[in-house]
């Protein structure tokens, strides 16, 4: 009898299990996000001024287009672990919703960062 085997996780779920949990913490504390989609794609259509979006925001079809591989690939990480990673795509993601929102991104969680 073998032993079980664990559950394989592709990055590809571990990826749409950030921006999900990240995108439904932003719905709860913003009314202005209850509405709007929050969809994944592979990469971006083209590149823009300033070079490979990370995401694209539609404020006129309520819709929030976050870019795996540019965030994946593209982005620095200071220490190469799991929570690292999906720090830097709830980072990707609170981003793009200040960017909806015309905010800053720290003025989207603020009780979340008062420790004291």
């Amino acid at each position: 009898m073998r032993p079980p085997l664990l559950p394989l996780e592709t990055r590809e779920e571990r990826f749409d299990f950030s921006v999900g949990t990240a995108a439904e913490f932003l719905r709860s504390a913003w009314p202005e996000l209850r509405d709007v989609r929050f969809e994944v794609a592979l990469m971006p259509p083209a590149t823009d001024d300033e070079g490979i979006p990370r995401w694209s925001v539609h404020t006129d079809h309520q819709l929030i287009v976050l870019y795996r591989l540019p965030i994946e690939r593209l982005s620095n990480l200071h220490r190469e672990d799991d929570l690292h990673r999906r720090m830097m795509i709830e980072g990707a993601v609170f981003r793009a919703a200040a960017e909806y929102l015309d905010r800053d991104p720290w003025d989207l969680g603020p009780e979340r960062f008062r420790y004291f």
